[in-house]
């Protein structure tokens, strides 16, 4: 198997572009080599725990209106090639992703990391939930058929807070700045929201390569 390190973060709507053109090409390959492990990366680190009003923070970001229109063009028209619905009327506020993350790294101790994921961008993007909630982020939890109790009341604590956030800052350190970003095979970044048919070729040369080898 080969291991593919995905760095994102639920609130980022290239991370869920580029999930749903990278699930369009390991769909064609039931045997894909790929081992996926999902890794932190707050696109806002400094937001407060309670979030801000989404129109509020983009207008801030981008420099008024006429800027986050602009910026968010290529946004949605990629999201309509790839398939992956965004609701933009339907997201209210921008959530701080701390505890988002929290909830995808205890997915991944049970296997079930990608459904959850999968589960949070339907949350945000389609939902318009707000997903530093821990209400909502139980209920994602019960629909992947972990113990929500449980995640309750770990989101009631700080566990794993300092590991998600030193989990962030080392991949800042290793020059990741933009997210999504792959890595495969601990080795080969590939940064951005690529096509379907990119991942197409990497697994059908890893894929030969492998054979090759036996």
């Amino acid at each position: 198997m080969v291991k593919l390190d995905i760095i994102s973060d639920p609130i980022c709507p290239w991370c869920y572009i580029g999930k749903t053109n990278l699930d369009k090409a390991l769909v064609q390959f039931p045997d894909h080599p790929f081992t996926i492990e999902w890794h932190p990366f707050q696109l806002n680190p400094d937001m407060p725990a309670e979030g801000m009003d989404r129109r509020a923070y983009l207008e801030g970001k981008f420099g008024g209106k006429e800027g986050a229109v602009k910026a968010y063009a290529p946004v949605v028209a990629h999201a309509e090639k790839s398939g992956a619905h965004i609701n933009f009327e339907a997201i209210h506020r921008t959530p701080n992703t701390i505890d988002a993350h929290r909830l995808i790294h205890w997915a991944g101790i049970e296997q079930r990391q990608s459904f959850v994921v999968d589960l949070l961008f339907k949350a945000y993007f389609v939902d318009g939930r707000d997903i530093s909630d821990h209400e909502v982020l139980a209920d994602v939890a019960d629909t992947a058929e972990m113990d929500a109790a449980m995640v309750t009341k770990l989101l009631g604590s700080d566990a794993d807070t300092d590991d998600i956030r030193a989990r962030d800052k080392h991949s800042r350190e290793m020059g990741v700045n933009s997210v999504p970003t792959f890595i495969v095979a601990h080795k080969h970044a590939v940064p951005g929201a690529q096509p379907p048919e990119m991942w197409v070729d990497v697994i059908k040369d890893i894929m030969a390569q492998m054979a090759a080898d036996e």
